[in-house]
């Protein structure tokens, strides 16, 4: 592995049960597919210009909840088909957010996660922290890469340049060792709160 990209003092700001966030949004319709619960975490390592959370960066920022709480404040919407976990960086609190993420799982909603790493680095870190490869395995569908300003797109659905990428469960499939190219199809069937991707990888 190269460098930690984690900066001084990430892994102390998530604890199991207890997760320093930035706000909540209760009903959104632009954060992933159907009506969702957004968690905006406290902490960010990647500064990029034009961020459109700039708030979120400062690892002491924000204030700390109880995660039963927040589930709790999940569970009072019925209509909602699933959480989001944005940013901030969530892979800086993964243990807090693997518990949270099951419990949504187990109530049959999905889980979205955004992250300014790429899978393939998450895919790197979690040898050395499982809790990351848990929270990638819970995360139905994950929107990966840093936001670039001069890739900037504002016809992509849930992201913000073109270098972003929607991952299913099943794309990440692709992506292991053995994948080489991946091309995503943006078309999404969200019936019954059922997420769909058209994915397709050449393999080597």
């Amino acid at each position: 592995m190269g460098p930690d990209p984690l900066p001084d003092g990430a892994r102390q700001i998530g604890q199991t049960g207890r997760l320093r966030i930035n706000g909540i949004v209760e009903e959104s319709v632009v954060d992933g597919p159907g009506l969702r619960f957004v968690v905006f975490t406290q902490g960010c390592p990647h500064n990029c210009a034009g961020c459109h959370n700039p708030d979120t960066h400062r690892l002491g920022g924000g204030y700390v909840v109880e995660t039963p709480d927040l589930l709790r404040q999940f569970r009072e919407n019925p209509l909602l088909a699933g959480i989001t976990f944005s940013g901030g960086e969530p892979f800086l609190q993964p243990a807090p957010l693997v518990w949270l993420a099951a419990q949504v799982r187990r109530l049959g909603k999905n889980v979205v996660t955004f992250t300014g790493f790429t899978y393939e680095k998450l895919a790197d870190m979690s040898r050395e922290r499982p809790e990351i490869g848990r929270l990638l395995d819970l995360s139905d569908i994950l929107i990966d890469g840093p936001y670039l300003e001069d890739l900037r797109d504002l016809e992509l659905q849930y992201r913000g340049s073109g270098n972003q990428r929607v991952l299913t469960l099943r794309d990440r499939e692709d992506l292991r060792p053995g994948c080489r190219h991946f091309s995503y199809e943006d078309k999404y069937d969200c019936k019954n709160n059922h997420i769909h991707c058209a994915a397709r990888a050449d393999r080597v």
